[in-house]
Parts: structure tokens; C-alpha cells; sequence
């Protein structure tokens, strides 16, 4: 005997809006899918009732939003390049001279004086060859001492009846050509003492010295090449290339400014250089390739404390690549907005700004130089302008919404980066 199975009720809406019950004779199949079908009616009655209620609730509540008031505020404006560390002076040292190495007198890596003596040549036949030319000097000289006194006797005689002017011309010559062969001898003399010198190769200038690329009892002569080279070390150059359209902006904000501009190094391991540097050149021409310009400015490198005195390590090194911060001396009054507040999509920048309607309304803005914490507004925005902050991603254009203050702390949340 088959069991009775229960009545399945289920709810619909009529057009009127209101619930009709319904008795829907259940299908048998010995009450297997009675239960089932049960449980989904119930559920099916549960969403048609309270899901319209739910949505006009929803709809009926304007969103909590943080707003900000744009004003104006000091911005420092920077921007970021990408450097190299370059010495103010470096110099190849070779030979000017062709002898046997006989020392190598310095450390490599370390720092050097100017004066520094770095390598002896053989010097013995130069010494020699300098006591040959004094020689034949000390010759020249003897005997143009005879000569003078063999020209003052024939001018004597020239008074009397035996002299000859004839005789006081040959002298006078003579004391004349042995003048010059002074000279010459002297001359000589003069250039195998030069060579002598260049037997010692001295540091030219303050700096950090290389690898040696000769050692000891190799021969060497001016066409062997750089022997070492030297870097000076304090201060150092850095030379960056930004676009002509930056080159133009920083040459309108500084114009008649000293020291409108200072230069921030950001090292390879990302710490910020503790020295400031400054602008000091700007080239006169603009690449091609690239249209930009080349930068360079000056900054200072010390040795480090407690660094060791013959290696003097220092921070910057010769051809090193950092970021340069090219920042305002001074702060400017911009008008700003929190960098939170600001959004963008493929047609740029843009915000939220709530009207006295309390409506959301999008708006096209150009940001300018900006910092981590606020974007400068060139342009799209007024001042006073209420800019949605907190909340600003449940908001869209038209949209009714119920402002408040933005709290104080907005993190800087999809802030792009400023970049040059």
C-alpha cells in the first residue's frame, strides 16, 4: 500500500503584488522526492519575499564617504633620474721615458698625495748621460772664456801699429760661436736632467689609486700604456640626462634663484645619501636619440668615520649608478589634494568632488610634481573643493552620498609615484 504523501505548497506573486497559496498535487514516486521538493519551495518563498525589501533598503542608504577640502599647501617638488658617480679629475699616468721598472712604491686601492712617489726607473744611464752633457757644458764654457780674452788682446793691439782689425773680427767671432755652443750643451744638459726626473713617476693630483698594469723589472717606454690610473675622491660629479620639457620647467622655477635646486643621491642598496650636492652645469646641446638634456652637479664625498687612513673608503665611487633627487630649495604653495584621493584610468587622472547636493561628480584633473603624501593640482580642481577621500572606492559618478570629515591619517592608498 502506497503512504499517503504531503501536500507541497508553494508561494508565487500574482500581478496585484500579493502571495498566492496554491495546492499543487505532489508526483509519487513512492514519497521519495517529496521532502526535496518541500525544502526547495521553502527556500525559493524565502528569496521572492525578502529580496525585494533587501534591495530597496540597500538603494535607499547613501554611502559614508571621507572628504578632504582641496587648499593650498608648501610642496617641495622633486623628481627622479637616474645617475652615474663620475670623479672631477682622473689621470692615466705612463712613461715618458724607456728604462727598466725597478720599483713599484705604492699600495694599490689606496689613497695618494699629490707628489707621491709611485715608481723609480732604472736611473743609472741617465745620471750618466746628465754628467756627459755637464761635461762637454763645462768644455764649452772654458773655452769660450779663452775666446773673450783672445778678443780683449787683439782689441788692445788694434791701437797700435801691429794690430788688425782683421784679427779682432776672427776673435769676436769666435767668442760668438762659442756663446751658442754654451747654449746648445746647456740645452742639452737641460733635457737628460728632464729625463732623469721621468725616472720617477709622481702622483699629479689627490686621489685613489688602481691596479698597477707593470710590475718590477718589466721595461717599459712610452708606448707600453697606462702603467695606473687615479681618481680623485672629494667631491665628486653626477651626471644625469632628464627631457627638455624638465630642463625647461627647472629653468623657469629657478630663474634668478641661487641654489633654486639641490641634489639628493639615493644609493644602489636604496639608503639616502647624508650630503647634498648642488647643480653645476647644464650642456648645450640636446641628444638626438633621446631629446635630453645632460645634467651634472657636484657633491660632496668624505671618508667615512673611522675609516681606514690609507684606503679612505667613502661612500661615493668613481661610475656608480644612483638615483638623483633633484628637489626645491624651498617649499612652494600649490594647490593639493591627498594622493588617496586621486584615481586613475586609461584617460588619466581624476577624483571624486561632492557638491552641495551632496552628489558625487568625477573630475578630470592634470597632477603636477607631487610627494609621497599629496598630489599637486595644475589644473581640473578649485580650492575649497570638498574631494572624496575615505570610501572613495564605493562611490560613482552621480551618486548620492553622505560626506563626513576623512580621518586623519588616510593612507596613500593607489598613489602613483612621482617620476620625471
Amino acid at each position: 500500500m502506497t503512504p499517503t504523501t504531503p501536500v507541497r505548497l508553494l508561494e508565487t506573486l500574482d500581478r496585484s503584488g500579493f502571495a498566492r497559496r496554491s495546492t499543487v498535487p505532489p508526483r509519487t514516486n513512492n514519497g521519495k522526492f517529496a521532502p526535496r521538493l518541500a525544502a526547495l519551495a521553502t527556500l525559493l518563498l524565502g528569496l521572492l519575499v525578502s529580496a525585494p525589501g533587501a534591495a530597496q533598503l540597500a538603494s535607499s542608504t547613501p554611502p559614508a564617504v571621507g572628504v578632504v577640502a582641496a587648499a593650498r599647501q608648501p610642496i617641495t617638488q622633486s623628481a627622479e633620474y637616474i645617475g652615474r658617480i663620475q670623479a672631477t679629475n682622473r689621470v692615466n699616468l705612463v712613461a715618458r721615458v724607456g728604462a727598466f721598472l725597478d720599483q713599484c712604491l705604492f699600495t694599490e686601492g689606496a689613497e695618494v698625495k699629490k707628489g707621491d712617489l709611485l715608481y723609480r726607473l732604472e736611473q743609472g744611464p741617465f745620471q750618466a748621460d746628465v754628467q756627459a752633457k755637464e761635461a762637454t757644458v763645462a768644455q764649452f764654457k772654458a773655452q769660450l772664456q779663452n775666446a773673450q780674452i783672445t778678443l780683449g788682446r787683439a782689441q788692445t793691439l788694434l791701437g797700435g801699429p801691429a794690430g788688425q782689425q782683421s784679427t779682432v773680427d776672427a776673435a769676436l767671432a769666435n767668442q760668438k760661436a762659442l756663446e751658442a755652443q754654451v747654449l746648445g750643451a746647456e740645452g742639452q744638459l737641460l733635457q737628460s736632467r728632464i729625463n732623469l726626473d721621468y725616472t720617477e713617476i709622481r702622483a699629479p693630483i689627490d686621489g685613489k689609486i688602481g691596479r698597477t698594469a707593470v710590475t718590477s723589472g718589466n721595461y717599459v717606454n712610452t708606448g707600453t700604456g697606462v702603467l695606473v690610473s687615479i681618481v680623485s675622491q672629494d667631491p665628486m660629479y653626477v651626471l644625469f640626462p632628464i627631457s627638455t620639457r624638465n630642463v625647461i620647467e627647472l629653468r623657469r622655477r629657478s630663474t634668478g634663484q641661487a641654489g633654486a635646486v639641490v641634489i639628493k643621491l639615493r644609493l644602489p642598496d636604496g639608503q639616502l645619501y647624508n650630503r647634498v650636492g648642488k647643480l653645476d652645469f647644464v650642456d648645450n646641446t640636446v641628444s638626438g636619440n633621446t631629446d635630453t638634456m645632460t645634467l651634472r652637479g657636484v657633491v660632496p664625498n668624505p671618508a667615512l668615520p673611522n675609516a681606514n687612513a690609507t684606503t679612505g673608503t667613502r661612500e661615493l665611487v668613481d661610475g656608480e649608478l644612483v638615483t638623483v633627487i633633484l628637489e626645491d630649495a624651498q617649499p612652494t604653495e600649490s594647490l593639493a589634494v591627498p594622493r588617496a584621493a586621486v584615481l586613475t584610468d586609461q584617460r588619466g587622472d581624476y577624483v571624486y568632488v561632492v557638491g552641495a547636493d551632496n552628489k558625487a561628480q568625477q573630475r578630470r584633473i592634470q597632477i603636477g610634481q607631487s610627494t609621497s603624501a599629496a598630489a599637486t593640482v595644475m589644473g581640473g580642481l578649485s580650492e575649497g573643493e570638498n574631494v572624496v577621500v575615505d570610501g572613495v572606492q564605493r562611490v560613482r559618478a552621480g551618486q548620492a552620498v553622505s560626506p563626513g570629515p576623512a580621518s586623519p591619517a588616510t593612507p596613500a592608498t593607489g598613489a602613483r609615484p612621482s617620476s620625471g
